[in-house]
């Protein structure tokens, strides 16, 4: 088959009232070579430090959301976009009054086994 129409993405549940919607990857489709998720991710928000072995690119829809990278503090709008390669220490979260809806793409997929998350304090 030449396409796949996704209809039905996977709802993954996630710490911390965050949303996840998988529509391409893993657990939606089994592919390991990109993943394609849309985020809801709630005012207080936040996980810890990663350095993970994907690059993921995040295209702000609404709200917004901090990224803390490379020693900068960087507040993604809506309508923007970054990339954050591989390797890249990297931190997530919405310090905001406002719900925080992205889209997030992995190239290879997102896995747990690839995040390389700090510990939780």
């Amino acid at each position: 088959m030449g396409f796949k129409h996704q209809k039905e993405p996977i709802q993954i549940p996630v710490p911390g009232g965050k949303t996840i919607a998988e529509h391409f990857g893993i657990p939606s489709t089994g592919s390991s070579d990109l993943s394609i998720a849309h985020m809801i991710a709630p005012s207080g928000w936040g996980e810890p430090f990663q350095s993970p072995n994907f690059d993921e690119w995040t295209l702000m829809v609404r709200g917004k959301k901090q990224i803390e990278v490379d020693g900068k503090v960087i507040i993604l709008s809506a309508g923007e976009s970054i990339l954050v390669e591989k390797g890249t220490k990297v931190r997530y979260s919405n310090p905001f009054s406002e719900d925080a809806e992205y889209w997030s793409v992995c190239k290879p997929a997102f896995s747990l086994d690839l995040v390389n998350r700090a510990p939780e304090v």
